[in-house]
């Protein structure tokens, strides 16, 4: 069934019904500026109509939740967070990327700071939330103490301590969309893109369309979790060597150990090659992107399992993309165009191992102008044998690259580093 755009009649009703249309805000917004001061805070509170300068709400994903809570009475409606002791575990930037407004569109990057940059305002009364969060943790995984009794790691008692403990520092982080970049990036008009979230989202957010000046919008999606392994400031470090596995979400392989795909395997091995390049003193970057099912969500993927496995002929790589795209319309709609930005959050402009043969992964992270010196394959072994029709349908349907020649000056910048034999 294909979507038509709503009348100006239904426009107009969807309009007027929302509780209260204010455009102008005390605070502009000027995205890219270097100075968080100059650029200003991001306010998507619902308390002061007049403080708002984006489009949609705080922690957007989670909205309905909290007006559940409000309506039961469960939280106060006026509510403010107190930030005490929040401020990140470990610093991260500022880096140039930062205020570059073409690098970073879809996140903010000052979102971790918020609580010290605009103190000022928040103390006038300004409901400033961070969209960003940084802490230190330990990860256990039984692949990566299987990993330490076969031998391929160490617990070298700083990166993994005994019993198989791995130090982690960890990045939660919202989406924030820069509307202007991101029309920019995808190649569309600013106006289309704003008229086509308005329309696909049951006309959610008017001031898509009735608040042109309004330039930042946040969705309600989920966001990004980003694992780094050694020290973080060794990221962008131009000389010392860095892994990153970038993941989409795979909630039944990841969580709970599906084995038609080679989710969970793969991410394992990256997290694997991140604690091996950590342990060489490198660092090892690991981003987990809410993704499910390719951004076709997970109902979709449980249909497309059904369906691929009752075809004549069974499940079979020829009808794999094709059974996706006759229930969702398309293969894929992650839209890898706007993941690189995370990397550019972090300061990363090289790349020594790339723990992912997605092409279109890796045509993102080069084409936004970062490095990658090396692609690394999940071993054949990793593979689970019902994982093999995914990985012959990404063969045939040049998903991914097999093979990479790389240059006599790669391998020996490779060799170099200490990452490869």
């Amino acid at each position: 069934m294909v979507s038509q755009p709503i009348s100006p009649k239904q426009s107009r009703r969807v309009l007027s019904s929302q509780p209260s249309r204010f455009c102008p805000s005390s605070i502009v917004l000027n995205w890219g500026a270097a100075d968080p001061i100059k650029r200003g805070p991001v306010v998507g509170t619902v308390l002061n109509p007049a403080h708002r300068n984006v489009i949609g709400t705080h922690s957007g994903s989670y909205a309905v939740y909290r007006a559940l809570a409000v309506a039961s009475g469960r939280l106060r409606a006026d509510h403010r967070a107190d930030l005490t002791n929040t401020s990140p575990a470990v610093k991260i930037g500022p880096h140039p990327a930062w205020a570059d407004p073409d690098r970073i569109i879809s996140l903010d990057p000052f979102g971790a700071v918020v609580g010290e940059a605009y103190q000022h305002l928040y103390k006038q009364g300004y409901d400033i939330r961070p969209s960003i969060a940084i802490t230190k943790a330990h990860i256990n995984m039984p692949e990566l103490q299987d990993a330490v009794a076969k031998g391929r790691l160490v617990e070298d008692g700083k990166v993994m301590k005994p019993g198989g403990d791995l130090v982690v520092t960890k990045a939660a982080i919202e989406p924030v969309w820069y509307l202007p970049g991101i029309a920019k990036r995808l190649n569309v008009e600013e106006k289309m893109l704003r008229r086509a979230l308005f329309e696909h989202t049951g006309g959610m957010f008017p001031d898509l369309v009735t608040c042109p000046d309004l330039k930042v919008f946040l969705p309600p999606i989920g966001g990004i979790t980003v694992y780094i392994i050694g020290e973080p400031d060794a990221i962008a470090d131009p000389d010392k060597p860095l892994t990153v596995r970038v993941h989409d979400e795979c909630n039944g392989s990841d969580v709970f150990g599906s084995d038609i795909c080679t989710c969970r395997p793969y991410l394992v091995h990256g997290i694997e090659a991140c604690i091996q390049t950590a342990q060489a003193g490198g660092a090892g970057v690991v981003v987990y992107l809410r993704k499910e099912g390719r951004a076709l969500g997970e109902v979709t993927k449980f249909l497309v399992y059904n369906a691929r496995k009752r075809q004549a002929g069974g499940d079979r790589a020829d009808a794999y993309f094709a059974r996706t795209e006759c229930v969702a319309g398309v293969q894929d709609m992650r839209f890898q165009e706007l993941m690189p930005d995370v990397l550019h959050w972090l300061g990363i402009t090289r790349i020594d191992r790339l723990v992912s043969m997605s092409d279109l992964k890796y045509n993102a992270i080069t084409q936004s102008g970062i490095q990658v010196i090396e692609r690394v394959a999940i071993p054949d072994d990793l593979i689970p044998a019902d994982a093999q029709v995914e990985i012959e349908a990404k063969k045939a349907a040049g998903y991914y690259t097999q093979s990479q020649v790389l240059t006599q000056e790669s391998l020996a910048e490779i060799k170099g580093r200490g990452l490869t034999d």
